[in-house]
């Protein structure tokens, strides 16, 4: 299946920040982005977020020290068109490493249902840049807010309640307390 092309190229950005809020166990995850006049909210699942954060983990270490130390230069200008606000839930996303500007393309596309009427042409998508440093630190931060969710059951990996777990590995005959 081939790609859509990307609706919005924001460019380089100027900030980017996942965010998350909520108790654990009913928290929403997101990445705010800037570039120039142009904010976007990108809603994530948690698993979509930690991938994000371990493949740029891991693209950063596949590094040269060389490359790594190397600024990173602009692959694309920033966004100059009229002010754009974007709001939307990402489905599918995609990341590439740029060598000549030693730095990484982050491409989200709105999430599409089946039962949906909306046509592909009118989903959101939004493609960007960001620097070496601005991907560790959206990758430490990223793995930081996931690892601060519920605790894992050492059985089954399903998360762990405040109200406890009944473990399905164990038949529901041991009940697993947070904390």
């Amino acid at each position: 299946m081939e790609t859509p092309p990307v609706k919005y190229a924001l460019g380089t950005l100027s900030h980017i920040e996942p965010r998350t809020f909520g108790e654990p166990g009913n928290r929403t995850f997101h990445l705010a982005i800037e570039a120039g006049p142009a904010v976007a909210t990108v809603w994530l699942e948690k698993e979509q977020l930690f991938q994000l954060g371990l493949g740029l983990q891991d693209a950063l270490q596949a590094l040269s020290a060389e490359e790594r130390d190397k600024p990173s230069g602009s692959a694309e200008a920033e966004w100059s068109g009229a002010e754009l606000s974007l709001d939307f839930k990402a489905g599918q996303m995609s990341l590439e490493y740029g060598h000549e500007s030693n730095s990484f393309r982050l491409t989200a596309y709105e999430v599409q249902t089946e039962d949906s009427d909306v046509s592909p042409e009118d989903t959101s998508s939004v493609s960007f840049w960001i620097t070496t440093v601005q991907a560790g630190k959206v990758s430490e931060e990223a793995l930081r807010i996931c690892a601060a969710g519920r605790p894992r059951c050492f059985l089954c990996s399903l998360p762990i309640d405040p109200e406890g777990h009944v473990c399905p590995r164990s038949k529901g005959h041991t009940v697993f307390e947070a904390g």
